[in-house]
């Protein structure tokens, strides 16, 4: 029922084994970055405000050593074990584009360290990942922070950790083509173990904020299902909230209130209302739940949780049937107090929840959240849990 994952060790030796029976040698170097998941503080982090995830135990893996076959050049070759579809590219000399999407990630990576003056070898890469692709736990930022972190431990030196996220998320907008914010990469690069992270997304600074109690379980639920988006409905939420800005004579959403929506009521468009209502709202309720969660007020944490799957229901309209059907079978089964809190997670229309459970209760919850979601919609879920992990890390130099 609830996945136990891989072990990281496991998965280091996994990888091991696959690199040697795919290249006949051992990699030379290996790191690891995991996903992320945000607890609260969704859709904030493009209007400047406050976010709350943590790294996951959910890892990238990869795994390298110096190339025996090029042509001479600093020539990369590349292979996934969940892409039957090997890579070969020269850092810097290569049309990005003619490669497959999930390439670019790594390939725009190593330009941005390429222009920090890291080497860049001919080299065999093979990567490996337990980060669910495509349920908004930031598969894409683990492949980013792995690739740069492995490339530190070929160069022998480190980057700055903030410039290390920044060049991964550069590499993400020219590369991708995906206008993200910082949360995911921040998060791979400076998760702790048994903390989340409170990044503010202005100033880049970040507060470690405590998840210790051994009784109180991260739950994430994949809908597994992702709906077709026609109307580019990220970057029409994005110029929505610029518009709102631009009206309340604010730099962004970040410095409004609802004092200032209030006096704006007659002049804002009534969507662009709601979604300023739910960014000033959801940049309270999260560093409202950072205090609520350090000072161990689990009820008030649930609220909050509650509440901002509410806001970016109602208000800001990025959840789904399946989304809104998992937090209310996690309210349901929880009405005990079994489940602390439940919401959506990610960029919505699909992917996963996020609760947080009592872990005396995990089994039951569980099976019963599964039973009722196959039964309501024909589909299964995919359930595991976690506890904030350490982020990215050199694991063979």
């Amino acid at each position: 029922m609830v996945d136990p994952g891989i072990p990281l060790d496991d998965l280091v030796a996994r990888v091991d084994r696959d690199f040697r029976q795919r290249f006949g040698r051992a990699p030379q170097w290996m790191a690891a970055a995991p996903g992320r998941v945000n607890l609260i503080g969704e859709h904030t982090d493009y209007n400047e405000g406050f976010v709350l995830p943590m790294a996951i135990e959910r890892y990238v893996v990869m795994a390298a050593a110096p190339a025996e076959r090029t042509t001479g050049e600093a020539e990369v070759g590349l292979s996934s074990s969940a892409v039957d579809q090997p890579e070969r590219f020269t850092v810097g000399a290569a049309d990005f584009r003619q490669l497959a999407p999930w390439a670019r990630y790594v390939y725009g990576v190593m330009a941005g360290c390429r222009e920090q003056g890291f080497p860049t070898p001919a080299l065999d890469v093979l990567i490996e990942s337990t980060v669910p692709l495509g349920g908004g736990l930031s598969s894409s930022a683990a492949l980013e922070v792995a690739t740069a972190t492995l490339l530190e431990a070929i160069a022998g030196q480190r980057l700055d950790p903030i410039r290390k996220a920044l060049l991964c998320q550069k590499a993400e907008h020219e590369y991708a083509g995906v206008p993200c914010g910082i949360m995911d990469q921040f998060t791979s690069v400076l998760g702790q173990a048994s903390h989340l992270l409170l990044l503010d997304c202005r100033s880049t600074q970040v507060q470690m904020v405590p998840l210790t109690d051994p009784e109180v379980e991260v739950l994430i639920i994949n809908t597994n299902v992702k709906h077709e988006l026609t109307g580019g409905e990220y970057a029409q939420r994005r110029s929505q909230c610029e518009a709102a800005a631009r009206t309340m004579g604010v730099p962004s959403l970040r410095d409004a209130t609802l004092e200032m929506l209030a006096q704006n009521n007659g002049v804002l468009e009534p969507i662009l209302q709601r979604r300023a209502r739910h960014v000033i709202g959801e940049n309270d309720r999260t560093t409202a739940a950072a205090k609520g969660l350090a000072a161990g007020q689990w009820e008030l944490v649930g609220e909050l949780m509650y509440a901002s799957h509410a806001s970016l229901r109602d208000d800001y309209e990025v959840s789904c049937e399946e989304l809104d059907l998992l937090v209310e079978l996690a309210q349901q089964h929880g009405s005990d107090g079994s489940v602390i809190g439940s919401r959506m997670t990610g960029g919505g229309f699909g992917g996963c929840t996020v609760s947080l459970v009592r872990k005396d209760h995990l089994d039951r919850l569980a099976a019963a959240i599964d039973s009722d979601y196959r039964r309501l919609t024909g589909i299964a879920p995919s359930i595991f849990t976690t506890r904030p992990a350490q982020g990215a890390q050199i694991v063979r130099a």
